[in-house]
């Protein structure tokens, strides 16, 4: 499927996610602000009636739901089991000042209030709550009901924002990763051109003995273009990463432990003799399944960056082993390294980081490739003590073919 069509579903998603969870919160706080005020209404209510029937009320004719207890009145049929609380009658008797409580008994809750009267009598009134929780319930069942229809809105919602403002973006990116293939692409062949023809007038110079800032103004020269062929090399690998993930179909076994031989030899090849390539393979196969060319890439960047960063005399280690599953190719270097917090931020596109304040797309390409092969890559370092940069994948089935025999090191080349 397209990236394009997938983030437009993904936003849509999103979208609808969101509004959903705006919904639930609306709803959610209406119905607390609803439960809090109508509980807070129907409680004053029941109180100041309960107050007013416990001290003027007709004990015989008590309001509905209402009941009052009395010594000498008899109770009436329908009074509810326990009342009247005979440790509240004696507090009132013995304080002579009322008494106020909420009891839950019963499935329901009642609000009982024991005053004395003149006379000496003590009454008890009790007020049975039941309608009153009904109306709450029946105010959170309507509430539910509502959101349910707004999470149904939401999804609409979602849909329609998505079809209205997410599609044209998709489509905008998609004119845009069209445009940087095809003028990676159209610049290739000139840069390519540019680049061999500067080498060829820097034989020349060195030939006919020119003077030296003019052979250092080539050299320089030769040093840009190739940096520039560089980055359009990324940007067309970039391109197609964006175009979606690799198909199954595309993937094959292959031999990692071949791999990373063939892509240290053509590495020690432009190293110059400054710096020291160690390379730790195991002999026999190292099976994985992917894109060689995408793989061969990764290595590659991993190896030419730890060249980049690492002084002249110093050491560079490549490894590779497989356990529990997982193929772990690991390149070290000697040079000056990273700080822990900046780890992270080495595999984002363009991160100035380091004392050349070089951007790139290197890393963040190598993070891409690994990362759509169903593997990891991390980072690790102190200033002044190098870095560690570790690949993992997953192992596929068992050895292909023998493999060559195993050279521990590449020697300074």
């Amino acid at each position: 499927m397209p990236p394009e069509r997938t983030a437009v579903r993904r936003a849509r998603l999103r979208i609808a996610l969101i509004t959903a969870a705006v919904i639930t919160l609306l709803v959610t706080a209406v119905g607390w602000v609803c439960d809090t005020v109508m509980t807070r209404a129907q409680n004053a209510q029941v109180w100041r009636e309960l107050r007013f029937g416990a001290a003027v009320g007709d004990l015989t004719r008590p309001p509905v739901c209402t009941w009052l207890f009395a010594d000498g009145v008899p109770q009436l049929a329908n009074a509810p089991a326990g009342f009247p609380l005979a440790g509240d009658v004696g507090q009132v008797r013995r304080t002579g000042r009322a008494v106020e409580r909420t009891l839950h008994r019963d499935g329901t809750v009642y609000l009982v209030r024991t005053q004395p009267r003149a006379g000496g009598l003590v009454v008890q009134a009790v007020f049975d709550m039941r309608y009153q929780l009904a109306d709450r319930t029946h105010l959170w069942s309507a509430l539910g009901a509502a959101e349910v229809v707004g999470l149904l809105a939401s999804v609409g919602a979602g849909a329609l924002l998505g079809r209205v403002s997410v599609t044209p973006l998709a489509e905008a990116l998609a004119r845009q990763r069209r445009f940087v293939t095809d003028a990676s692409h159209e610049l290739r062949t000139p840069i390519t051109q540019a680049y061999t023809r500067v080498q060829v007038l820097s034989r020349q110079a060195a030939a006919q003995k020119l003077p030296d800032g003019h052979r250092e103004g080539l050299d320089r020269l030769t040093g840009s273009l190739g940096r520039l062929g560089e980055v359009l090399d990324d940007l067309l690998l970039s391109a197609s990463l964006m175009a979606g993930p690799a198909r199954q179909s595309d993937h094959r076994p292959l031999d990692l432990a071949a791999l990373a031989r063939s892509v240290a030899a053509e590495e020690s090849e432009t190293l110059d003799g400054r710096v020291t390539l160690l390379v730790d393979v195991p002999p026999q196969p190292v099976p994985v399944n992917g894109v060689e060319s995408a793989l061969r890439r990764a290595v590659g960047e991993l190896l030419s960056n730890a060249a980049r960063h690492t002084p002249p005399g110093g050491r560079i280690e490549m490894t590779l082993g497989r356990a529990d599953g997982t193929v772990t190719l690991t390149v070290c270097d000697t040079g000056r390294g990273f700080s822990p917090a900046e780890a992270e931020r080495l595999f984002e596109r363009f991160h100035r980081g380091g004392d050349d304040g070089r951007y790139g797309l290197g890393l963040a390409l190598l993070r891409e490739v690994v990362t759509r092969h169903g593997g990891t890559v991390t980072a690790s370092s102190r200033p002044g003590h190098g870095a560690r940069f570790t690949i993992r994948l997953p192992a596929c089935g068992p050895p292909l073919t023998p493999g060559p025999p195993h050279q521990a090191t590449a020697g300074r080349t």
